[in-house]
């Protein structure tokens, strides 16, 4: 696929998906945030313990964790729930240690003082990118809750000292593609999910072949196309949160 030319959405090779963030969707949240990316649709909630976790109890510092799971009817067919069968996904467990690690990076975890921020991502409506858009959607439910917090005079500040964000690249018939949807995803050559913060530092990259290897030089890249189209993810968590 030339990368000059349309995809079957009609956008540009460079071009994301249209982005929309609203807050308080959950009123009995502490924070809370409806993200969608095109077709695909994840509701973050940030609910606050007042206590941190039992293991860092004592050391002056918080925690921010992550739980993320899919609704049934989330995709074309019904996806069973994990508690039917009895644990965790592993691809469950994978992303919301993903959300978890990205948020706890953009995190100023001993400004948060011993409490703990709980962030549940559940996909509504699933069309590739769920996790890229649960961790960009968990930033803003996660300030929610935090502005919530300082509010109510029990934060000196909001410990959030950058924003962070994350996108999917992938590599198509030798040309690489920014935000996959389903169909581009399920067809790729290699898939990258990168997170970034608004300072332009990266937390995490992803990379999979999905066959053959793939060039190394393609992993920068990717990471150049990712950076480029980070900006309107940081507009639009700046819009939800103004």
């Amino acid at each position: 696929m030339p990368q000059n030319t349309t995809r079957s959405d009609g956008r540009r090779w460079d071009e994301l998906r249209p982005v929309r963030i609203a807050t308080g969707c959950q009123a009995s949240a502490e924070g809370s945030a409806l993200i969608e990316m095109g077709n695909t649709a994840v509701l973050c909630a940030a609910s606050v313990d007042e206590q941190a976790p039992g293991w860092m109890r004592g050391r002056g510092t918080g925690w921010v964790t992550a739980e993320y799971d899919m609704l049934p009817r989330a995709t074309s067919t019904r996806r069973a729930r994990d508690r039917d069968a009895g644990r965790t996904a592993s691809r469950s467990q994978e992303i919301q240690r993903l959300i978890g690690r990205s948020l706890r990076a953009a995190t100023d975890l001993p400004a948060l003082g011993e409490r703990t921020i709980y962030l549940d991502c559940d996909v509504l409506q699933a069309d590739g990118g769920t996790r890229t858009a649960a961790i960009t959607g968990a930033y803003v439910a996660l300030q929610h809750a935090l502005r919530q917090l300082a509010s109510d005079g029990k934060l000196e500040q909001i410990p959030l000292p950058r924003a962070v964000a994350a996108i999917s690249v992938g590599l198509l018939n030798d040309s690489l593609l920014l935000d996959l949807n389903y169909a581009e995803d399920a067809a790729a050559d290699a898939d990258f999910n990168i997170v970034l913060t608004s300072a332009g530092e990266v937390v995490e990259i992803q990379a999979t072949a999905e066959g053959q290897p793939f060039p190394r030089q393609q992993i920068s890249h990717a990471l150049a196309l990712a950076t480029r189209g980070m900006e309107p993810l940081f507009a639009a968590q700046r819009a939800a949160l103004s």
